[in-house]
């Protein structure tokens, strides 16, 4: 049996019922504070966009993932491509930027000719 998902105490069906005012009161003080300022017109579209249905991309990294978005999947951009999360409970009270990362790990290969001393007595071919 699965373990049912619990926020700050609530179910989802709990919190689905809660109006934005009040699932702000759950959230952490960053996120509360940019709920109740207000969201820019750009985060207003995505809501909307989002309670439609279609196929939504954004580069609203900063909105806050509200109920209405779960079980959703969007598109954000990471500066280079549209990468795809599907809105889990789990991602409640999350910044959508979280999970579109921007930066990759740095890998490096082996030191070039002429980097270090011992490289001179490597073969150039």
């Amino acid at each position: 049996m699965a373990k049912e998902f619990i926020y700050h105490g609530k179910t989802m069906a709990d919190i689905s019922k809660l109006s934005l005012e009040e699932f702000a009161l759950l959230l952490p003080s960053r996120e509360r504070r940019k709920v109740k300022r207000g969201f820019t017109e750009a985060e207003k579209k995505l809501v909307a966009d989002i309670k439609v249905g279609k196929n939504v991309k954004t580069h609203c990294r900063d909105m806050i993932i509200l109920p209405e978005m779960i079980g959703k999947t969007i598109k954000i951009h990471n500066g280079k491509e549209w990468v795809e999360l599907r809105l889990e409970p789990e991602l409640l009270g999350h910044r959508l930027g979280e999970f579109a990362l921007t930066r990759k790990e740095l890998r490096h290969s082996s030191p070039g000719i002429g980097a270090t001393r011992s490289s001179a007595s490597l073969s150039v071919r």
